[in-house]
């Protein structure tokens, strides 16, 4: 029996529902005290790292130990962002995702289709998908990520070598998706926005045999969209199945698959500081300029199969192997600025008296990316006198190969009254075909005596990287960490951690990359109040790394020597009383001036209120206010100061156990903002006001 079905004198159910975060629709069908019927699922199980989360506070983590542990008992730095929020925020990309996240700097470079740029500690952290690493090397080597895919982000802030191999000292951003459930749920959604957006979506799920053995789940989207920059669409398919064949509570196969294929082209135009940030004698350039060619394009697509696979024995010992092969294909042919790379950074060295005419190159290219990546591991829970051990051994391994073609050409535009048709070729030349071997091996245990968790870890990784034409290259490292945490029978759990990174570096544009060394000190306090949904972390840090990769120019790549970042970061979230949901954190970070600059401080706040309306309820309205201190980048020279901004965002949503309406709306007020100038002499536009309304049914 898959569920049962309640009246409405079981008060106490009710009660436990809304203690638990239960949706909107079932904590306030009827506020005059009438209880509704709900439905409950008979085979719920206490939430785990893969389960989803009811509102917005998660207690469990795989990313951080690689083992399902309560997040109370991590010693390192974790935000877990969960398919609730995603939804009530109406989070459209990754940058949407992580707006709302400690330690994050989501929008790096602002508004851009061709990639989600993001920076946790001052750093690029590498990006994972189901605990397998998603891409190596540029960003042309994998497809943005649809949020409606996910279950939930988990951002691990600090070293991650010890488990990860690849993940660089700003840690990883883990994105887990969606997997097959028992219980039958599907829903269809439409969305309609600003700038044409129409998009339908639909996610099913449920069992496909009586006995439970065999479940599905099929997450399907197709989107046409334009931009706030003018020729540049953001259209989208997706199709994502999954099937999970659980022969025994001791066996579990889950098959996943996906297809994507977005048609877009580059809202990044690369201005100059002379109009955007800083004064030009014909004003500023508007957010909406385009000074490429209306048949310019970026377009992607990407196809993925793996598994994951969970054999549990006797003892409390368990073995997991997780596999994925990913196919990926970026072809782009698109324009961007000169903005000064000529001659003087952020000046128009095409026409330095008038500032109209802009130099503008042409970039053609096609790169076609497969990687295949496989980990196994055994993990044992067993005694040793008064010590409980949570011990990890493993082997992953990982193979990338890279093809590019390439070419590019200069010409002029005028930027304050383009004139289109004047349409460039470029021959596309190959690149040296790149490879990459990665091999890892670890271990890991969790050690925990009365209320102390201690946690130690050794890792050994080999890379091969080849360079068409060239010698091959071999490093290789140890890793380790270590950290100790007092988890007080009041909530309280102070703790400190030492971490190391090693990341083998993919060759770009034919060029043999060092590995990225990392290491961290961190101390910390995490709170979480008895009976209370509520988790209150704070944490500084000191993180160095050696061999930090850096673009001077477009699609160029140099390397830094030994870098430095240091900070401190405050993250609350969870539920305060029956109605009120809120996510509030505060980061400060101040990395090297050889480092691309980034806001010291920043600050969020997200709330979300659930109410009634006379007898009628499943009413919520939202808000958040995102801070960001003014900054310069000095990485490349000294670049104008970028203003501190406040952004502004709203939601407002109507639920019952049938339907869902929503209204959202991210930089409410429409600030006119740079997320950065750069000092080598580009400006980078943030996101302005997106209006997304949409509806979803569910059967």
């Amino acid at each position: 029996m898959n569920g049962f079905r309640v009246g409405a004198h079981r008060v106490t159910l009710l009660a436990s529902l809304i203690a638990a975060g239960a949706p909107a629709w079932a904590q306030a069908q009827n506020p005059a005290g009438t209880l509704p019927e709900v439905r409950v699922d008979a085979n719920a199980t206490p939430e785990t790292a893969a389960s989803p989360v009811l509102g917005y506070r998660a207690r469990n983590a795989i990313t951080a130990t690689k083992t399902d542990t309560p997040l109370s008992e991590t010693p390192q730095s974790i935000t877990i962002v969960p398919r609730d929020q995603l939804v009530d925020q109406g989070a459209t990309n990754m940058q949407d995702a992580l707006n709302y996240a400690a330690g994050v700097r989501s929008d790096a470079y602002g508004l851009d289709s061709r990639t989600d740029s993001v920076r946790v500690r001052g750093a690029y952290p590498d990006v994972y998908l189901d605990g397998l690493r998603q891409a190596y090397g540029y960003y042309t080597s994998t497809t943005r990520t649809e949020p409606y895919t996910l279950e939930r982000v988990e951002v691990l802030r600090g070293p991650s070598g010890m488990l990860y191999g690849s993940g660089t000292a700003a840690g990883i951003v883990n994105m887990v998706s969606k997997r097959p459930l028992l219980e039958t749920q599907r829903e269809v959604s439409i969305q309609l926005g600003n700038y044409g957006r129409k998009q339908i979506q639909a996610d099913l799920t449920g069992a496909l045999s009586q006995d439970g053995d065999w479940s599905y789940r099929l997450v399907a989207l197709t989107r046409k969209s334009d931009t706030q920059v003018d020729y540049v669409p953001d259209d989208r398919t997706v199709l994502m199945p999954a099937l999970t064949w659980r022969p025994s509570a001791a066996t579990s196969l889950t098959l996943q698959g996906l297809y994507q294929k977005d048609g877009s082209g580059t809202t990044s135009q690369f201005f100059p500081w002379e109009g955007t940030l800083l004064a030009n004698p014909n004003g500023q350039l508007p957010r909406s300029r385009f000074i490429g060619e209306p048949g310019d394009y970026y377009d992607s697509e990407r196809k993925t199969f793996g598994w994951q696979f969970e054999q549990k024995f006797g003892d409390g010992w368990a073995f997991r192997n997780n596999f994925r092969y990913a196919k990926n294909e970026n072809d782009g042919y698109y324009h961007y600025a000169d903005f000064g790379f000529t001659g003087d950074p952020g000046t128009w060295t095409a026409d330095p008296i008038n500032k109209r005419i802009l130099g503008r190159v042409l970039y053609s290219s096609l790169t076609k990316t497969e990687i295949s990546a496989m980990d196994n591991n055994l993990v044992g829970n067993f005694r040793t006198g008064d010590v409980t051990h949570t011990l990890l051994l493993g082997a992953d391994f990982s193979y990338q190969k890279e093809d590019i073609w390439s070419g590019s050409n200069y010409g002029f535009i005028d930027a304050y009254a383009p004139v289109y048709g004047t349409v460039m070729e470029a021959e596309r030349s190959p690149s040296p075909q790149t490879k990459q071997r990665n091999q890892g091996y670890y271990i890991q245990d969790q050690m925990k005596w009365n209320n102390w968790v201690l946690l130690g870890g050794l890792r050994y990784d080999k890379t091969t990287s080849a360079v068409e034409g060239s010698v091959d290259a071999d490093a290789s490292a140890t890793t380790k960490r270590f950290a100790l945490l007092y988890a007080h029978p009041s909530g309280w759990s102070p703790y400190v951690s030492y971490a190391e990174s090693f990341t083998p570096q993919a060759p770009q544009y034919g060029m043999m990359l060092d590995p990225l060394i990392g290491e961290q000190w961190e101390a910390g306090v995490k709170y979480e109040p008895q009976g209370r949904a509520l988790a209150f972390n704070a944490a500084v840090y000191d993180l160095r790394e050696t061999n930090r990769t850096f673009s001077p120019m477009p699609n160029t790549v140099a390397e830094l020597d030994d870098t430095r970042a240091k900070g401190v970061e405050l993250e609350a979230r969870g539920r305060i009383g029956s109605s009120l949901d809120l996510i509030a954190n505060y980061t400060y970070t101040k990395v090297d001036d050889v480092l691309e600059g980034l806001p010291e401080n920043q600050a969020s706040v997200w709330a979300k209120y659930r109410f009634a309306l006379g007898d009628v309820g499943g009413f919520s309205v939202g808000g958040g206010v995102r801070y960001l201190s003014s900054f310069r980048d000095l990485s490349y020279g000294i670049g104008p100061r970028i203003p501190s901004v406040t952004l502004l965002d709203a939601m407002v949503s109507w639920e019952n156990s049938k339907w869902r309406l929503a209204l959202n709306l991210n930089n409410l007020t429409d600030e006119n903002y740079f997320s950065t100038c750069l000092s080598r002499g580009d400006c980078w536009w943030g996101a302005g006001r997106t209006v997304v309304a949409s509806a979803t049914y569910r059967f």
